[in-house]
């Protein structure tokens, strides 16, 4: 069994390691869990960059963009939702006291939307908020890159070769 498994770790590890797999997959992965769905995309750029060391900085880049289009996607359904319940109530909003944080801070305050469970809501939040697009979309970006370059960065160095082989 354990020969079974590491062959076909092997494999994955090997698939990955084609940029033209790998960094599609990164995409794809890091797009998808920057929306509100549930999934984290760090283990498939570690995947690609313990397959490949030499794809280190692609694959944080395309993490980095395939992560801030899905906070983009997040931004503009917020922005859409608002919208849609305004027009349906003439009402002002309720404000609770995240979002009168978030309005303090503005769109600084997406460098946070790399934070698990908190930071995919808060990008739909200042599109509810209609906080500014591309200075939201800025911190989002830097927020989301520093985040896999030191995660990626301490699993390489934290996790033993050994373990993947």
């Amino acid at each position: 069994m354990e020969l079974w498994l590491s062959e076909h770790i092997a494999q994955l590890l090997a698939a990955l390691a084609l940029p033209q797999v790998g960094l599609v997959a990164v995409f794809v992965v890091a797009f998808i869990s920057a929306t509100l769905l549930p999934m984290g995309s760090e283990p498939a750029v570690f995947l690609v960059v313990k397959a490949d060391p030499g794809m280190f900085w692609p694959a944080i880049l395309v993490a980095t963009v395939g992560n801030t289009l899905g906070g983009v996607v997040s931004w503009w359904m917020g922005y859409g939702a608002e919208r849609a319940v305004e027009a349906v109530k003439h009402r002002e909003p309720s404000h609770s006291r995240a979002t009168r944080w978030l309005q303090r801070f503005g769109p600084k305050a997406c460098l946070l939307s790399w934070l698990p469970i908190v930071g995919d809501p808060l990008c739909a939040v200042a599109g509810w908020l209609k906080m500014p697009f591309w200075p939201c979309v800025g911190y989002m970006a830097v927020g989301k890159f520093l985040r896999f370059l030191f995660y990626t960065a301490a699993l390489i160095w934290l996790i033993p070769e050994h373990w993947l082989s």
